[in-house]
């Protein structure tokens, strides 16, 4: 039981740091949570440690727990390293695309924008980040789609704290052209869509924004 609560906890703060509804560089007061969730400071205490495992927040001696703040070059390394991994998988992909699997990355796409046209920014942000895991799953690479996860979890901070508000809306159409290249099995063509497509997503951020806050209440209400 305990197990069972400590991972509610991970995954209600990962998903609303994810969202974007808690701020890089918040404070999560472990009575605060205590108290919101219902449960002991220790088990609060111990969801907190798998958190920062994941980087996604950071523990200061004295000071408590703060959803982590990725800097400049921590977000240029996290982009370097998901332009390595992905180029890779994409070749990987091609050579064993399948109609089935192609057909699931269309529906993938057919969702991302959807929540694009109803100006859904949780559930948009959540799909355009799950279609470079989805491409993982579907090759059956479990460690690749685990990897790829923590490292977008690490994205969405870094995009939260220097995305302009209009940057990434082609995003999906770009998720597009990289399914049309797979299904055609244009390997180059894949793996040139895909490096294009995360340099998109990097160059569209503005690196000299300050960091907003938010309070947490508001945050997991």
């Amino acid at each position: 039981m305990e197990t069972s609560t400590t991972s509610s906890i991970v995954e209600a703060l990962t998903r609303a740091i994810v969202d974007h509804r808690l701020q890089p560089g918040t404070k999560l007061a472990e009575q605060k949570l205590a108290d919101h969730f219902g449960v002991s400071r220790t088990l609060v205490r111990q969801a907190l440690f798998q958190l920062s495992q994941n980087r996604l927040i950071r523990l200061e001696p004295a000071r408590g727990a703060f959803v982590a703040a990725p800097a400049v070059s921590e977000a240029r390394q996290v982009f370097a390293v998901r332009r390595m991994l992905e180029a890779e998988m994409t070749r990987a992909f091609v050579r064993e695309a399948t109609p089935a699997r192609i057909r699931a990355l269309k529906e993938h796409v057919a969702q991302e924008k959807a929540a694009v046209a109803r100006d859904d920014v949780a559930g948009r942000t959540e799909l355009l980040g799950d279609f470079h895991v989805r491409m993982a799953e579907l090759m059956g690479n479990d460690v690749l789609a685990q990897i790829l996860s923590e490292l977008i979890s690490r994205c969405a901070l870094i995009t939260l704290m220097y995305q302009t508000a209009s940057a990434a809306e082609h995003s999906s159409d770009e998720h597009a052209e990289i399914v049309k290249a797979l299904a055609a099995k244009d390997e180059e063509r894949a793996v040139h869509l895909m490096n294009e497509h995360l340099l998109h997503v990097e160059q569209n951020l503005t690196f000299d924004r300050k960091v907003p806050s938010n309070d947490i209440t508001l945050a997991l209400s």
